[in-house]
């Protein structure tokens, strides 16, 4: 297995204390195919036997890792069960009729539960909620073991407690885009949770938040 403080361009030291844990990120990692993260939650399959695309994949997520971005959770009810995934792809997309979007690896394995059940929440994360952040990336099994959250007034999918906000959303279209699927959600109902919070950003392969001007 590929040692990932052997490779250029590798996580900072200080990123590891904030996400996620090195023995999270080695219970990711198979025998011969290797996880680049692009955010939290976000993991792309590279051949570690390939070492340029190993090498081009992590000179583009170094280079995206310049653009900070603020940190979702996407959650939605499947069997009557709770699913949750951590997603850093998420943005506006348009204000009438208002839709919005979020990117999901192929690999995820929230993703085909959450488009099975045609609608989704997308929890906006504020800046105490880091560890949050961290167990819905992981692949455990009960992410949402001690989570508060109550069903969404529309579609009923899960809004955590705390977030910033909240959009509840049904699945208005998806499209395949290279390893990821481009989601779009149309807004059914949206909240504004603690206007006065800061938010969780991610920047540079750790967290953020804002600093006071």
């Amino acid at each position: 297995m590929t040692d990932r403080s052997e490779i250029p361009g590798g996580m900072r030291d200080d990123a590891r204390e904030t996400w996620p844990s090195p023995e999270l990120i080695e219970s990711w990692l198979g025998d011969s195919m290797y996880d680049v993260q692009l955010g939290p939650g976000d993991d792309v399959v590279i051949d570690a036997d390939d070492p340029e695309a190993l090498a081009r994949a992590r000179r583009f997520r170094d280079t995206l890792s310049q653009f900070a971005s603020g940190i979702t959770v996407i959650t939605t009810l499947s069997g009557g069960e709770p699913v949750g995934m951590t997603c850093q792809s998420f943005s506006s997309v348009s204000l009438e009729p208002p839709l919005v979007m979020f990117i999901p690896a192929k690999t995820s394995r929230a993703w085909p539960l959450i488009q099975r059940a045609g609608a989704f929440c997308a929890n906006i994360l504020a800046s105490g909620q880091a560890d949050l952040s961290n167990q819905m990336a992981s692949k455990g099994a009960d992410k949402f073991a001690g989570v508060d959250w109550e069903p969404a007034q529309v579609t009923g999918s899960p809004v955590l407690k705390g977030t910033l906000a909240h959009l509840d959303c049904r699945i208005h279209a998806a499209y395949e885009a290279g390893d990821h699927f481009v989601v779009i959600g149309r807004v059914e109902h949206l909240a504004v949770g603690d206007d006065a919070a800061d938010p969780l950003l991610f920047f540079r392969g750790t967290y953020r938040s804002t600093d006071p001007v």
